[in-house]
């Protein structure tokens, strides 16, 4: 049965009003039109809907089984349009990002903490991973975009905003001060070091790694730990050298509790980035913490 769904539109109004004149009004069509359509969509049923009475219309028995069912999924409907409004002036909605422990806490932060605050009804969701594994989550379709530092590989076509720059260094406890504070070192001298790294499967540590295989350096650490914040206590408390990214060490060198070493040459920086998925369409409340997150690079 091919019947317009206008029709049953008007019915709704007609049944929750019992009246075609009041229908008419909501609707903001004129009578006949309201009473044109009842009668195509009886006689498309086969069945009368409504009781004519002097003042207004009733329903017949068939009419309130009909009603109980497009009262659900018309409101139902409006419903939808009126979560779909929300969404649209970002009153309600959800962000995925993906993101690692630095670039949250060195990046993100602030513009989380400012999103929220312009737009309370958005619910932010990140998913703490290294960068490759946001990529995969990226690929994947679990979040709308990850922040990542460089350099990464994929074969997926992401879109890749830089939004600033990291330096990695390495840094040590009061235990190396007396050797190794104020002096310009080789790389080669890390061989003979108690090196402390992130584990293997992080950008940062593929990064540090093959910039030393490229001046003839291959360090075996001591401690291989999973968080930068971990490193730096281990180094605080005269573990090992320590390699991380500056910004989680500036503190601690700040006062006095580590150095940093210095190198004939230093680390190159690296770039942190934002990526989308070219592939995938955005939420109006992601395109919008996306807007904010690179505002300051227009």
């Amino acid at each position: 049965m091919n019947i317009n769904l206008e029709y049953y539109k008007i019915f709704y109004y007609v049944a929750r009003e019992l009246s075609v004149t009041g229908a008419a009004k909501k609707l903001c069509i004129s009578q006949p039109a309201v009473s044109q359509a009842i009668k195509q969509l009886e006689q498309n049923l086969g069945i009368e809907l409504f009781i004519r009475q002097a003042k207004g219309v009733r329903l017949t028995q068939e009419g309130v089984l009909l009603f109980s069912y497009v009262r659900d999924g018309y409101e139902t409907i409006l419903a939808g349009e009126q979560k779909l409004e929300k969404m649209k002036n970002l009153e309600y909605g959800e962000v995925r990002i993906g993101a690692s422990d630095m670039t949250l806490q060195f990046y993100l932060l602030p513009y989380l903490e400012q999103f929220h605050q312009m737009y309370p009804g958005i619910k932010v969701t990140v998913t703490n991973a290294p960068t490759p594994q946001t990529i995969d989550h990226l690929h994947q379709g679990r979040i709308d975009f990850g922040v990542v530092t460089g350099p990464f590989q994929s074969e997926v076509p992401f879109d890749a905003y830089p939004v600033r720059t990291v330096r990695d260094v390495f840094v040590g406890g009061e235990k190396f001060k007396a050797n190794y504070e104020g002096k310009q070192l080789d790389y080669g001298e890390l061989q003979n070091l108690p090196v402390i790294c992130l584990e293997g499967d992080t950008s940062t540590r593929k990064y540090v790694e093959h910039y030393l295989e490229r001046h003839d350096v291959t360090i075996v650490p001591e401690f291989e730990l999973a968080t930068s914040d971990m490193i730096v206590q281990f180094s605080i408390r005269n573990l090992g050298i320590g390699c991380v990214v500056e910004d989680f060490a500036r503190k601690h060198i700040e006062s006095g509790e580590l150095f940093k070493l210095e190198f004939k040459k230093d680390i190159p920086k690296r770039e942190m980035f934002l990526l989308i998925d070219k592939r995938s369409t955005m939420s109006v409340a992601a395109s919008r913490l996306k807007e904010l997150l690179l505002s300051d690079d227009e």
